[in-house]
């Protein structure tokens, strides 16, 4: 069973270790240093530059339709013959709204509660990205319920880092 695999920058060469991933997606803000596992190849690693806000600020680059576009464009190429690894800084907000998103597209048919519910489960600390979210339920068709699910399981336990969790596709 394909799984995404999400954890914050410090944990990613551990997390990429341990599910024995080939894919790797890195959302985090531009200019921020990232080191790509050895054993990730080049050509498997997608770097998508933007901060982590939802409303404009000076200085930073807001989600946009461009960002959500090339996450989508990643999980629907990847292969899902081994583990997705998905983080940002912190792994808290970025990296599982990407994770949401990509359960969600990669699962039409699949409950967008349900797989809020199982990113709660999964992540006590997760507080997904809301503009990630909105763009995505736009540019997926959800027509509003990817973002009211993600309103129902609410703020995560606040958190200094996530701690490196799955969700899976199913």
């Amino acid at each position: 069973m394909p799984t995404l695999h999400v954890c914050p920058l410090s944990r990613v060469p551990d997390t990429v270790l341990a599910t024995g991933a080939n894919h790797l997606l890195t959302i985090v803000t531009v200019g921020m240093p990232v080191e790509r596992p050895a054993s990730i190849p080049a050509a498997n690693h997608t770097v998508i530059g933007v901060s982590d806000i939802a409303a404009p600020q000076a200085g930073h680059i807001l989600p946009g339709d461009e960002h959500v576009a090339a996450l989508l464009e990643v999980v629907r190429a990847w292969p899902r013959e081994k583990p997705l690894v998905i983080h940002c800084y912190a792994g808290i907000s970025r990296s599982p709204a990407a994770a949401y998103i990509a359960a969600c597209a990669l699962a039409p048919e699949r409950d967008e509660d349900e797989i809020a519910q199982a990113l709660r489960a999964a992540s006590p600390s997760a507080t997904p990205n809301r503009l990630f979210v909105e763009i995505a339920d736009r540019l997926l068709g959800r027509e509003g319920r990817m973002v009211a699910a993600i309103a129902r399981i609410g703020r995560g336990a606040d958190a200094y880092e996530g701690t490196p969790f799955v969700l899976a596709l199913t």
